[in-house]
């Protein structure tokens, strides 16, 4: 079903209540938001978009962006989020690859994206008078009838390892995930809010249809992103909020409460996801901010889908082995399958390494206009995730490390997270990141990089006894680059492409 549907389904049963906010000022009820999106959607048909049509956006967060978002999907088209910190030249080959037409845009973006776009391609600024116009038009009169198999958002993955692929999310995968949020991950009440502080054009912007079906409100920060300091600021002030945050965030946010000496009242659930959570980044948020943390694992692929560890197990310290299942992901969501495989995709035995592949209505239908990396991705209908990890025999799933993240030392497989992991054990570092080298002898060397808390320092020699008392010694690093701070993109992924890049250009070990 179109996913505009529940929003006018909750616009005719509350319509007074408050959808869209900005910081703590209310920008639209649920009447209002509805309203907003049907004319939008007709004003689309007005320049041609179709049912099954792709219509981009290029822009930051902001409520205008929920609102055209809605209208894309009443007008029965497919949603092309484009992250917003993209190159603009990046951003046109999205635009070219999906065939859109039409373009939303934020002034930032679309400054140096417009003298780039084809006359063919309209393009429409979120703040000004022609958006402005297109939420007062005669609106249309309901959404456009779409089935569970149609397209509804297109999501290009990252490209690090070359172009970028579409992942086609069809009603159905959306359908999927938002319900199975209900069952696995959180409840939503009328009541709640959904802070957007991470980027809508990607998970954290999946997580408002769970919000729009409960009649949640969705609140912007004014900056418009992630602020930790604003965020502990106005949580209390709406209350009973939920947001996505990737592990850096979580970390951020932490240290923001420490030093304002608050524990986050106001926020109820953060969900994280998106790279590793170290386990002592996650003791000390729960000890500080209490059983407000839920995890999750997925892709865009599996969006938001495969696994997920509930509040009670994030703060859990009773089990009799809470401590693994604290640095596991978790469980398989209620409705895929979960299973780890060798390379010729036999199910391994519980407790050894192997791929993560994963089946369910939360897979994506494949890969925009490309037979071959879907073939390649989708194989008997399971998703290879190109992740590494293990399942015990309770169910739970650890993630050791993406396939091209694994280092191969002397023959043997060296997983960098656990001994990020080890490191982040001295109290004086802050962040660690492990990459290979290319080694004549050894094939790769492990390099370790390190961020320390501002006005502490460590030594090789400390770090070096570190790793000898907790690990193998084949798994020490060899190298190590001391920097003040770690490259992440704006999701608070660390970048190790770039690192890999830095040490690459080096001379071999």
């Amino acid at each position: 079903m179109n996913p505009a549907e529940w929003l006018t389904r909750t616009a005719s049963r509350t319509p007074e209540a408050p959808a869209l906010l900005e910081g703590t000022e209310r920008r639209a009820t649920y009447a209002e938001f509805a309203k907003s999106a049907a004319a939008i959607a007709a004003a689309l048909k007005g320049h041609g978009v179709a049912k099954g049509d792709r219509v981009a956006l290029f822009a930051g967060n902001s409520t205008r962006y929920l609102e055209a978002l809605y209208g894309v999907w009443w007008a029965g088209a497919a949603a092309v989020p484009i992250n917003a910190k993209l190159h603009e030249r990046e951003a046109v080959w999205m635009l070219e690859n999906s065939g859109a037409s039409f373009v939303f845009s934020d002034d930032k973006s679309a400054a140096a994206l417009a003298p780039l776009l084809p006359d063919s391609v309209v393009l429409v600024l979120l703040e000004s008078a022609e958006f402005d116009a297109m939420r007062l038009t005669a609106p249309l009169g309901s959404p456009v009838p779409l089935k569970g198999e149609d397209l509804a958002w297109l999501f290009y993955t990252s490209g690090t390892t070359g172009k970028p692929k579409g992942v086609m999310l069809t009603c159905g995968n959306l359908a999927s995930m938002a319900l199975t949020y209900f069952a696995d991950v959180d409840d939503v009440k009328p009541q709640d809010a959904a802070l957007y502080a991470a980027p809508m054009s990607h998970g954290a912007g999946l997580y408002n249809f769970m919000h729009v079906i409960k009649g949640a409100r969705h609140v912007v920060p004014r900056s418009g992103g992630f602020d930790a300091e604003e965020i502990l600021s106005i949580a209390p002030l709406i209350g009973s909020i939920s947001m996505f945050a990737a592990p850096t965030m979580v970390r951020r946010l932490v240290d923001a409460a420490k030093a304002g000496g608050g524990t986050g009242k106001g926020l109820r659930t953060i969900v994280y996801a998106g790279g590793p959570m170290y386990e002592a980044d996650i003791l000390e948020a729960v000890e500080v901010m209490g059983a407000r943390f839920v995890q999750i694992y997925g892709q865009g692929e599996c969006p938001m889908g495969i696994t997920a560890l509930a509040r009670h197990e994030v703060a859990d310290r009773s089990h009799r082995r809470w401590r693994e299942r604290l640095n596991s992901v978790g469980t398989a969501q209620s409705v895929v399958r979960v299973a780890i495989v060798d390379d010729a995709g036999a199910e391994l035995p519980r407790g050894a390494v192997g791929e993560i592949v994963v089946e369910g209505p939360t897979v994506m239908a494949g890969y925009w206009r490309n037979p071959d990396a879907t073939a390649a991705t989708l194989k008997n209908g399971w998703l290879w995730t190109g992740d590494m990890g293990r399942m015990d025999e309770d169910g739970y799933v650890t993630l050791q490390d993406r396939s091209k993240d694994v280092i191969i030392s002397g023959g043997s497989n060296i997983y960098p997270r656990e001994v990020e992991e080890v490191l982040l054990a001295h109290p004086a570092v802050h962040e660690s990141a492990v990459i290979g080298k290319p080694d004549a002898e050894w094939g790769e060397v492990v390099v370790a990089f390190i961020a320390c808390h501002p006005g502490q320092s460590v030594t090789e020699a400390a770090l070096n006894a570190l790793c000898l008392d907790n690990i193998a010694r084949f798994k020490r690093p060899k190298i190590y680059r001391f920097v003040k701070d770690l490259p992440k993109n704006n999701y608070g992924k660390i970048l190790k492409t770039e690192l890999r890049k830095d040490i690459h250009e080096e001379e071999p070990a």
